[in-house]
């Protein structure tokens, strides 16, 4: 009866190993951009980086100011962050949730509109290549 069950434990830890080894890891530099108002491309850079299992990082946009993330998380490919920021005297949070698959995330990003709304756009971010 032990070898069995030896057996089913080392298959069972070789199964994990191997799975944990195709799961995603968000940690990277991302780059996307997003038109703006004049119509140019703003190019925003995120900074990600998963240790134990914690999501951090930062999200670099307009006039170069970089902002940490919050409520961040990573489970399944799932890449969930917010970004708050203040523009003059307004302050407001950007939710972003995404889906790894290799070298891309791609999502959606939620943020509030000039009417007191909430405006929901697409997003796509790619790895930036390692320096």
């Amino acid at each position: 009866m032990k070898i069995p069950r030896t057996l089913f434990a080392v298959a069972a830890a070789a199964f994990l190993t191997v799975a944990s080894a195709f799961a995603g890891d968000p940690s990277g530099t991302w780059k996307w951009s997003v038109p703006g108002r004049d119509g140019q491309p703003r190019e925003s850079v995120l900074k990600l980086t998963l240790a134990d299992g914690k999501l951090s990082g930062t999200v670099t946009g307009r006039g170069g100011q970089e902002l940490p993330i919050s409520d961040a998380s990573f489970a399944d490919d799932a890449v969930k962050f917010t970004v708050a920021m203040t523009w003059g005297e307004r302050s407001f949070s950007m939710k972003y949730d995404g889906k790894l698959e290799g070298d891309t995330i791609t999502g959606t990003v939620e943020r509030p509109d000039r009417d007191g709304g909430v405006r929901k756009m697409e997003w796509k971010a790619a790895r930036a290549p390692a320096q």
